[in-house]
């Protein structure tokens, strides 16, 4: 699939502006953003619910820009399930090859084959009604994959569930997506969501692609400070480059480029408080100001002179704490990681 130049405009409003992206066969793909990014928008105009002011949408060698949705080549699945609920769930799945006249003992076998393949053999005669939210999903996207469709959109699918059923069923949605081996793009607003089943991630930001890349690549080498700041939890503190050194408060560190003032992008888990050699770069001493429990580690804030009291975050395990006895007020010899560090 491949979009150019897709632009989109709601009055005096632009949604969107200028996106060019690829999606190649196979590829498991997030649009990642917070509300009112565009993202959504982005998908419905992929499906044909939304039509955009100028660009094109190419499906297989086809410009597809102008077709409405039952002529494109896609299952969807929204947030609210969308199920027929006067219908059972056999009927709901074979909604689509009903609609193609598909023959009914192929649709029986292809709806024994789906439920299977959901999780949910046997549920066939069930209503809607008497399935929880998780099981609702799995149903409707068993439905989306019927007519075994070139391309598979997932509009924020996960967000109406709970916290546990949300983390088990993404899992079982990526192993489907890799067993079919459907195309598949999927918008959310949850950065860990689309960190553990993307194979590229698209952040949006005002309607503009901001990067896109593997999720290694957007969280460890973030394009923007917005890219930054928004996948996963970062430092931010003000610095200066001068004579061929970053200066973060006491600290120089090795940095090229022209003398300017700068931020400095840190992840927590880029500040190492484990035992340091003497003689190791980079070290300052801290005091822990506050420690945030969150089960098997701790987001530990620390403040240090040599940050000119600037804080920091940095994750420490509770083995960790527990072994040294850390608690507020502690002191704590830190570590910082150049190589880890981004300039904006």
């Amino acid at each position: 699939m491949e979009l150019r130049r897709i632009h989109k405009e709601f009055g005096a409003f632009t949604a969107l502006q200028a996106i060019d992206l690829g999606i190649r066969q196979g590829e498991f793909v997030c649009f990642l953003g917070p509300s009112g990014c565009g993202k959504t928008t982005l998908l419905r105009i992929i499906a044909g619910l939304e039509v955009q002011t100028s660009g094109e949408v190419w499906q297989n060698g086809r410009d597809i820009s102008r077709l409405p949705p039952a002529q494109r080549d896609y299952g969807i699945v929204f947030q609210s399930y969308a199920l027929f609920p006067n219908l059972t769930v056999a009927d709901n799945v074979a909604y689509g090859l009903v609609n193609r006249r598909v023959p009914r003992t192929q649709i029986e076998a292809r709806v024994a084959e789906l439920l299977k393949l959901v999780g949910l053999p046997g549920s066939q005669k069930k209503y809607p009604g008497q399935l929880s939210g998780g099981q609702q999903q799995r149903i409707a996207l068993a439905r989306a994959l019927a007519t075994s469709p070139g391309l598979l959109l997932l509009d924020e699918p996960l967000s109406a569930l709970d916290a546990l059923e949300r983390v088990r069923l993404r899992q079982e949605i990526r192993a489907l997506q890799q067993k079919v081996g459907v195309t598949t793009i999927m918008v959310t607003h949850d950065q860990e969501e689309a960190l553990s089943v993307a194979d590229r991630i698209v952040v949006m930001n005002q309607g503009a692609i901001e990067q896109a890349g593997t999720p290694l690549d957007i969280y460890r080498e973030p394009a923007s400070p917005f890219v930054a700041d928004f996948v996963g939890k970062v430092n931010v503190l003000p610095a200066r480059i001068a004579g061929g050194e970053l200066r973060v408060g006491a600290l120089h560190l090795p940095c090229e480029g022209e003398d300017r003032e700068a931020r400095v992008y840190l992840r927590p888990e880029d500040v190492l408080a484990r035992p340091i050699a003497e003689g190791d770069a980079h070290v300052f001493d801290a005091e822990i100001e506050k420690i945030e429990f969150l089960g098997s580690y701790c987001h530990v804030k620390v403040a240090s002179p040599a940050l000119d009291q600037h804080r920091l975050t940095v994750y420490l395990s509770l083995n960790y704490l527990s072994e040294r006895s850390l608690s507020v007020g502690s002191p704590l010899k830190l570590k910082l990681l150049p190589e880890r560090i981004k300039v904006f």
